[in-house]
């Protein structure tokens, strides 16, 4: 305990905390205030869903890592937006209503309240003037500004289709809130069983953006890991559609393909199981089979469909398709591995070129034809060849390559009427509404069966006070029980069901901007100011967002542009996803492991400021890494040694600045090293490399503390390094050494090329006597000082981790041995 006591955080850290907030330091500039002739600088967290259960120490990771920004680039001379706010219409509120009877907006106040204190206590510099929730009328009234946009362009309507609903929660989900258990598929939330049903819904016409949404990938700072989910989320494949008469009806299938070049081979057509035209073309003797077969695939999630490891399922429909090509009957069958949401919902099955259909047709004892032939080979291949090759087998394309072959085939469809070139995307249309009442009402009146637009002078359409929360029987909004608030006097009715949660997210980012008009969703001015040149400058968030938020943000923002709302055509140009913390049993923290580790205990204990640092020095901020209560020792010593370097205590327990602080000037080799530090920290900042420049800044310090003298010329720049990763403590230091305003906007130190030039050396790495890395660093460099930048190296880390250091064995300006044995 004596270590926690070594320098007083809980009375400097509320003092810090109420003289940021009365003051007002982080309040970013507007366009034509003072200070917004500065560049502007965006950095962003996405905001979070107040749950009951308030914020753990894997959420504090992202917004610790965007306020070292967002306070590094204030000194950097830049007007900083940095905002929060509430993502806080969502189903867990209602549930949590239905259970209790306690209405949602007091479950969502109450916790909104918890996070803010959380978030507040840990001295992260937001900007609260501008703080939002999607619940407030003033913001939900532009969401439903935004949506009827959409519906005057024809890109919001009302479609039935077949739905995932869940009778536990009482509201449709998406497909992406399905997943699959040994039981048949659950809900995401509660993993609750779910059925498919035909519901209306509002749809809104992302594929219509698809194109732009795939191409616009290449104008972003992302990870190629979060562009590629979501260039497979959007699946965009070149081909062909090709329609296949079915005998003896007046009806024809069509299919699409990549492969038109291998269409004589097409000895089957599969239709997914929910295919409109399979009551229609099923032989009455399958009847019975067909409709068993419907009902058992409704139980699976399309994830479990489309395993390539699951095995294949089908039923004939006794009927046949005449391959247009060939001019051949082809039997018609259904099967659970063809999605109705991909595509057409039908495929020309080519079991010779193609490992499911080939699968598929070994099981149940259908014909195999092979049309290509690898190009060093001229006999066709013994098996399923799914690559490119020479055409064969396939008339006038015999001898023509696959690429060759294709533009062939294509064109013989369109000049014979039967098919055509076409791009297809896996990506379908939004799934827009919900049978729930704790979201945005819609701005939409039905009359004679058609949907009119609200006026705009009469928005917001506010979301009528109830006691009661759970859905009617059959799937029924709640709000269609507020007979009241939906039947009109001109005998229109409101739309009954609400937006679904990723509403308010999608635009959140703008509304900071402009958070109190009254007049439009945002002003040109501030939004021409904060978004250009290319949007949100830097965007912190969980992995767990990186398809369909940013997605749909995506999508709205790109129908924002082209109604000349925003005027950069991505929102967010830099983006980083934090790695997971895990709980100290190397667990994900989840309330059902019991290993969520609570903030609250650990900033009375230690401080927000240790906490701040320890989990930044946990290891690179993309990657996962386990938590370790113990490990805040370490960064609780070093905050105390900056302390102590500038502060003393006296006998009553007073503490006071240090006399005989020098004001000359410090000697060579300490400045050569502060300099060094100065450059480490601010190429690690821009890098957001937060552990490595936690590790130069404990190599100062180790260097310090050996001095028996401390230098003011020293001090001060060591405290403005730091102040971004601990804040308070250095707040009071800056204060302690005769400074009257807040070091927020102090000048950023600068580093002397001069005093960087010093001689350099290749330091090997060993590990139980075997090189296991290398390092260029200043030959000068001391034993502490060698071995932190050593361990701190990924590949030394990888060695280490999980084992003890047993002994290290150091030859100065050449060699570092770890001896390393179990733990």
């Amino acid at each position: 305990m004596e270590a926690r006591r070594a320098y007083p955080f809980d009375r400097i850290e509320p003092k810090w905390q109420r003289i940021w907030r009365e003051r007002r330091v982080f309040r970013a500039a507007n366009p034509g205030e003072p200070g917004a002739q500065k560049p502007k600088y965006y950095v962003l967290d996405m905001f979070p869903y107040p749950s009951g259960r308030g914020l753990h120490v894997g959420h504090l990771e992202g917004y610790t890592a965007s306020d070292i920004v967002a306070r590094y680039k204030r000194m950097r001379g830049f007007n900083v937006l940095h905002p929060m706010g509430w993502d806080a219409f969502g189903l867990p509120a209602e549930q949590h209503a239905i259970a209790t009877g306690i209405h949602p907006r007091i479950t969502t106040e109450r916790n909104i309240a918890n996070f803010r204190a959380q978030i507040e206590a840990m001295g992260f510099s937001y900007d609260w003037s501008r703080e939002i929730k999607t619940t407030d009328p003033g913001y939900y009234r532009w969401t439903q500004w935004i949506f009827l946009q959409l519906f005057r362009r024809g890109l919001a309507y009302v479609a039935e289709a077949p739905v995932w609903y869940c009778p536990a929660l009482q509201t449709v989900l998406a497909n992406e809130e399905i997943l699959p258990s040994p039981e048949g598929p659950v809900s995401e939330r509660g993993h609750h069983p779910v059925e498919r049903r035909p519901l209306r819904q509002w749809m809104l016409r992302i594929t219509a953006y698809a194109e732009r949404l795939l191409a616009d990938l290449d104008l972003v700072e992302w990870p190629e890991s979060i562009k590629e989910m979501q260039r497979n989320w959007i699946g965009r494949s070149e081909g062909a559609a090709i329609r296949f008469p079915i005998e003896g009806k007046d009806v024809s299938v069509e299919v699409f393909t990549t492969r038109p070049d291998t269409l004589f081979g097409a000895t089957y057509l599969v239709l997914a199981p929910e295919h409109p035209l399979v009551s229609e073309i099923t032989r009455p003797e399958c009847r019975t089979a067909v409709e068993a077969y419907q009902q058992e695939v409704a139980k699976k999630s399309d994830l479990e469909r489309s395993e390539l490891s699951g095995g294949k399922t089908g039923v004939s429909l006794g009927s046949f398709a005449i391959n247009p090509a060939s001019r051949e009957r082809i039997p018609v069958w259904i099967a659970d591995y063809v999605l109705m949401s991909y595509g057409t919902g039908a495929i020309m099955a080519v079991p010779a070129h193609d490992e499911r259909d080939y699968e598929f047709a070994t099981l149940f004892g259908l014909p195999v034809r092979s049309v290509v032939r690898p190009a060093d080979s001229s006999d066709p291949p013994a098996r399923c060849f799914s690559g490119e090759g020479i055409a064969c087998s396939s008339r006038f394309l015999d001898g023509l390559p696959t690429r060759e072959a294709k533009k062939a085939m294509i064109a013989w469809l369109e000049e014979k009427g039967v098919g055509k070139r076409t791009v297809q995307y896996r990506l379908r249309d939004w799934l827009f509404s919900r049978q729930r009442y704790w979201g945005e009402p819609f701005p939409i009146i039905w009359r004679n069966g058609k949907a009119e637009a609200v006026p705009e002078t009469e928005l917001p359409v506010l979301l009528p006070e109830r006691k009661e929360f759970s859905p009617e029987k059959g799937g029924f909004a709640p709000l269609s029980q507020e007979k009241s608030w939906v039947e009109l006097p001109d005998g229109g009715r409101r739309e009954t069901n609400t937006m679904p949660q990723w509403a308010g997210s999608c635009w959140y980012y703008l509304r900071y901007l402009d958070p109190a008009n009254g007049q439009a969703l945002v002003s040109p001015v501030a939004e021409r100011y904060w978004m250009g040149p290319q949007g949100v400058d830097l965007y912190i968030g969980g992995a767990e967002h990186a398809v369909l938020h940013l997605l749909y943000a995506r999508f709205w923002h790109k129908f924002l542009y082209d109604i000349g709302v925003v005027s950069t055509p991505e929102p967010f140009h830099r983006l980083v996803n934090q790695g997971i913390i895990l709980g100290e049993d190397g667990r994900k923290m989840s309330k059902s492991f019991g290993n969520i580790v609570n903030p609250d205990g650990l900033l009375r204990e230690y401080g927000a400021d240790t906490v701040r640092l320890f989990e930044m020095f946990l290891g690179p901020l993309e990657q996962m890494k386990p938590w370790s209560s113990q490990g805040l020792e370490g960064p609780h010593r070093f905050l105390a040694r900056v302390w102590r370097l500038v502060m003393e205590e006296d006998a009553e327990g007073r503490w006071t600045p240090r006399p005989g602080l020098s004001t000359e000037e410090a000697p060579l080799e300490v400045r050569r090293i502060l300099h060094q530090t100065i450059r480490k920290v601010t190429d690690d900042l821009e890098q957001l490399s937060f552990h490595t420049a936690i590790a130069q800044m404990m190599i100062l310090v180790n260097a310090l503390t050996r001095q028996l003298v401390q230098w003011r010329c020293v001090l001060e720049p060591l405290i403005l390094l730091l102040s971004p990763f601990a804040p308070h403590l250095c707040e009071e230091l800056w204060s302690a050494l005769g400074q009257t305003d807040s070091l927020a906007y102090a000048r950023w130190p600068e580093a002397d090329p001069r005093l960087l030039a010093e001689e350099e050396a290749e330091w090997v790495i060993q590990i139980n006597g075997k090189v296991r890395g290398r390092m260029t660093a200043a030959r000068s460099l001391g034993r502490e000082e060698a071995e932190a930048l050593a361990r701190r190296r990924p590949e030394i880390e990888a060695w280490i981790e999980g084992k003890s250091v047993q002994k290290v064995v150091f030859v100065p300006g050449k060699l570092l041995n770890f001896v390393v044995g179990p733990s």
